[in-house]
């Protein structure tokens, strides 16, 4: 199992590549993320242990970069910083798993070995409802090829609504998954974020497919 560690302290890096060796991994190292993206992309691995905080080129810009060029190796990424935002802008741009450091060796090793266990299925990379195209990878979002550009607020709720698209969703259900299930505003915040989305993505083209269900929620169809 070849595995590629992504990381720019040296002595973590060496000692990460010492105990893989000793675990029976063959592992090589790359102390910068112009380095580890040009390894992570030209060779063949069967995961990668990466860091956030990389000098060079960031951690988040290495994955980025590794996904748009549709190499799909396992990711496990590492940082010093303990957010649930760090973790959840990861697995948006495509990781696999994700650990804070200070860390237990022998649970990195159990996971990375679970990751490569699951291997490295051909993901999408988009989502897409007639000719608006939402792109996790870029966080992007488009119609008819024209960029859209949209809060993050906005864009948590139309990914909602794409991969829901076709069905009614309720207020309640957007409040639940897009806002924090503990918020306490006032329901009609919903509408407020209906109505930018859209004067966004249908008004400037011409085409009506976010669509209010009366007495139900709301609905986004293919135009």
């Amino acid at each position: 199992m070849r595995v590629l560690i992504v990381e720019d302290e040296k002595v973590l890096a060496e000692t990460l590549r010492r105990g893989l060796v000793g675990e029976g991994f063959v592992v090589d190292v790359a102390h910068d993320g112009v380095g580890g993206l040009w390894a992570a992309t030209e060779n063949p691995y069967d995961a990668v242990i990466l860091d956030l905080m990389l000098p060079a080129k960031h951690g988040y810009a290495v994955l980025r970069e590794m996904r748009e060029r549709q190499v799909w190796t396992p990711v496990m990424m590492l940082t010093a910083k303990d957010g649930e935002y760090d973790q959840a802008d990861a697995f948006d741009l495509g990781a696999d798993d994700f650990m804070t450091k200070p860390f237990s060796f022998l649970v990195l090793v159990a996971r990375l070995r679970a990751l490569i266990r699951r291997g490295a299925p051909e993901r999408p990379v988009s989502l897409r409802v007639g000719s608006l195209l939402l792109d996790p990878v870029r966080r992007a979002v488009s119609r008819d090829g024209k960029e859209i550009v949209v809060t993050p607020r906005e864009y948590g709720l139309l990914m909602y609504l794409m991969r829901r698209a076709g069905e009614v969703v309720s207020k309640a259900e957007i409040l639940d998954n897009v806002w924090d299930p503990m918020f306490e505003g006032p329901e009609n915040v919903v509408e407020v974020y209906i109505g930018y989305l859209r004067r966004k993505i249908d008004a400037p083209f011409g085409v009506a497919t976010l669509a209010t269900v009366r007495g139900m929620g709301y609905r986004l169809s293919a135009d």
